[in-house]
């Protein structure tokens, strides 16, 4: 169990490239060297990896003492009105689960983040049912190949309006199983608000509290997180940006003095755009800066 929040970059930075590192299993060392804590490898596009390669980051970051955990393809959607989209949805799960588990092994149970799918198509209600009970057959895939308990599956909130992912649909989707957990994305929450839903420190309390009254307060105090500022249209999410942004929000700072005065541990991924290593470390500064006075 963490005693601190953790924090670190969703996939690889600009700087990280231009630095000369050619390969992900130089991502931890480069990560500790930054004072960051977490890494979250990118499957976006695809998980395209071997086994090896795989092993081969994990025990990196074993070595680094960096906190793993992988987001799954776009792709999948767990709420498709096509029963073959949501069945190949589950060997994507499976596929990302392989993946995550040879880098963490049995060290701990790392969390896979994905996306529920779309919800315009069909009315909330039932893309929200299609996507609980895609979760609970892809449970019983990862259940049927050894793997139901060695990762989470981490739903997460999303940033555009015709998007499955409220936080209260998330949580509805969570609620199928303990190894089904929320990840909240405050940049997406506060896209999809169009700008209004971050602007106090009571704010992210709220989401905090929410989840430990619906999930359990472990869930709330251990939570996994997306954090960058998001510009957004009427429609929710456009594209994500950095911290020298000063048009769009969310603010990191009431972010940090909440998860303090919360005693919360969560592990927080900066998603900004190109900048995530540089934005992560200036969560984690405020973090402590709040911690220690």
């Amino acid at each position: 169990m963490r005693q601190f929040a953790t924090f670190g970059p969703g996939g690889n930075s600009t700087e990280f490239a231009q630095s000369g590192n050619k390969s992900t299993k130089q991502a931890p060392l480069w990560v500790k060297n930054y004072g960051l804590d977490s890494y979250e490898y990118e499957g976006g596009r695809g998980i395209y990896g071997k086994e090896e390669s795989f092993k081969e980051i994990g025990n990196e970051a074993r070595k680094n003492n960096i906190l793993l955990s992988l987001h799954t393809p776009y792709y999948i959607s767990l709420s498709s009105v096509e029963e073959q989209k949501r069945f190949a949805s589950c060997d994507y799960i499976l596929k990302s689960a392989k993946a995550l588990y040879a880098m963490t092994g049995d060290y701990y149970a790392g969390t896979m983040v994905v996306h529920a799918g779309s919800a315009s198509k069909i009315d909330r209600e039932s893309a929200t049912k299609y996507a609980c009970d895609t979760v609970c057959k892809a449970l019983q895939v990862l259940s049927d190949n050894g793997l139901y308990q060695k990762v989470l599956v981490g739903i997460e909130t999303m940033g555009k309006i015709n998007q499955l992912g409220t936080l209260d649909e998330v949580l509805e989707i969570c609620s199928v199983d303990k190894t089904v957990v929320p990840v909240v994305d405050f940049g997406h929450m506060n896209a999809r608000a169009l700008g209004q839903q971050f602007k106090t420190k009571d704010d992210y309390k709220k989401v905090f509290e929410e989840i430990s009254s619906k999930k359990g307060g472990e869930y709330a105090k251990n939570l996994h997180c997306h954090f960058s500022k998001i510009e957004y249209t009427t429609g929710g999410e456009k594209r994500h940006l950095t911290f020298e942004d000063t048009v769009f929000g969310p603010s990191f700072e009431p972010l940090c003095l909440a998860i303090c005065e919360l005693c919360a541990t969560p592990n927080i991924i900066c998603e900004s755009d190109g900048t995530m290593d540089k934005d992560a470390l200036k969560l984690k500064k405020e973090y402590m800066r709040l911690l220690n006075k």
